[in-house]
């Protein structure tokens, strides 16, 4: 929030040097000595800053930028400095000018938004494979090392690999009844037996697979997986309700209820220390895990109404979901327990459900009760949607995505029976 100063106060503070000093809330790039933030240095941008200063008028939207001679104060010297530069052969700002840039020099001043520096947001390129085993619900690609997208036909019992550059498929069977829910690689290929209690492991070369049987029988539906820092696993069990963890070097599966009956644990992220967040799907709320004390705190959502389906979290460990039944993107501040949500472009018909982060914090999920589905992008930093791109073959239902860094692609199945790619743009 900007302070304004009575104009007496003002100009007394211009000839001292000082001025109102805000506390940094943001960095984002900029252009020094555009006051105005209308792209351009000229006189209109001196004319700006004393408005500011001595009238009262508007703030600029980054302060930093109005921050001429950089010596972290805003005052008369930085309309002086401006007409210096302009009209008398005066020394130029120094950076970031005359391009795009972050604030060398560490100060107080805020730059919350400068829009003539922020990268134009574009849908992504998407491409599509058909699968060669018809009506087997391709689902939740995962991208190993070797650059095969990985992935499980629930209906078709099997894992298998597309290799992107060729168009080649290979499928390896899984025990009957295991109808594998997800799929995640990491030394091994890793699936989730969905239909018979136990998590899978499979050797590539031979096809020979390793399971990992539930500890209790409750535990009937091992549903998404995902690798922690050391390698193990974590998961969440919908139907039998717990969220579950699998030590890959002993084999050892441990479960813990979730406190909430019927809450059907379903997608899940960690954040940056570790610890499992839930989206509780049969329930308006989320859970996270002491991994030390293997214990889940519920925290619930301010609408009775929301239904958690899929979460992914941010570089700054906000947690964010999409609420299936009420069309809404939502973000759980930890820190705080603030919630704040945004209605998803196709409203109470989106039916959001896949979802993923990029490399740029940007989040990414596929509105599926429009047809065709879409995939729709949102920047937490503007808090606008953008890109909004119709799956080619219609999809179906996208229900899982997978972000791979590398080639900053993500990658999801569809019910119209393709593995398909979105490259980010």
């Amino acid at each position: 929030m900007t302070t304004f100063f009575p104009r007496s106060t003002l100009v007394a503070l211009a000839v001292v040097g000082a001025v109102p000093h805000i506390t940094s809330l943001a960095a984002a790039d900029f252009r020094r000595g555009d006051s105005n933030c209308d792209q351009a240095l000229d006189l209109s941008d001196s004319v700006f800053t004393l408005g500011w200063l001595f009238q009262g008028s508007g703030a600029p939207c980054c302060i930093k930028a109005a921050d001429a001679n950089d010596d972290g104060v805003v005052d008369l010297s930085d309309a002086v400095y401006v007409l210096g530069f302009l009209f008398t052969s005066g020394t130029p700002p120094v950076a970031p000018h005359p391009e795009c840039g972050a604030d060398p020099t560490t100060d107080d001043l805020t730059c919350a938004a400068y829009p003539a520096c922020e990268p134009v947001d574009l849908g992504p390129e998407i491409r599509e494979w058909p699968v060669p085993w018809a009506n087997t619900r391709p689902r939740d690609p995962y991208v190993g090392a070797d650059g095969r997208a990985w992935f499980v036909g629930q209906q078709g019992n099997y894992v298998a690999y597309l290799e992107p550059g060729s168009g080649e498929f290979k499928r390896y069977p899984l025990p009957s009844g295991a109808a594998p829910h997800n799929v995640i690689v990491g030394a091994d290929v890793w699936y989730a037996g969905n239909g018979d209690a136990h998590i899978g492991k499979l050797d590539p070369e031979d096809g020979e697979v390793t399971p990992f049987e539930m500890p209790d029988p409750a535990a009937r539906d091992p549903h998404t997986l995902i690798f922690d820092a050391s390698g193990d696993i974590w998961f969440t069990v919908q139907s039998g309700n717990f969220v579950g963890k699998l030590t890959v070097g002993t084999g050892v599966v441990d479960l813990i209820p979730v406190p909430t009956r019927n809450a059907r644990p379903y997608g899940i992220d960690l954040d940056s220390t570790g610890r499992p967040w839930v989206a509780e799907f049969g329930t308006n709320k989320l859970g996270v895990v002491d991994p030390v004390a293997m214990e889940i705190r519920e925290l619930t959502l301010p609408s009775a109404g929301a239904r958690p389906r899929r979460l992914a979290i941010t570089s700054d460990d906000e947690v964010w979901y999409v609420d299936y039944a009420r069309g809404y993107l939502g973000r759980l501040s930890p820190g705080t327990g603030e919630v704040k949500e945004w209605p998803a472009p196709a409203g109470s018909i989106s039916l959001p459900y896949g979802m993923a982060v990029d490399d740029l914090d940007r989040l990414w999920f596929v509105e599926t009760g429009p047809s065709p589905n879409r995939l729709v992008g949102f920047n937490p930093r503007t808090e606008k949607f953008f890109g909004q791109t119709n799956i080619p073959s219609g999809g179906g239902t996208v229900r899982h995505m997978y972000f791979h860094a590398p080639a900053r692609e993500i990658w999801f199945g569809t019910d119209t029976n393709t593995i398909g790619r979105a490259r980010l743009r």
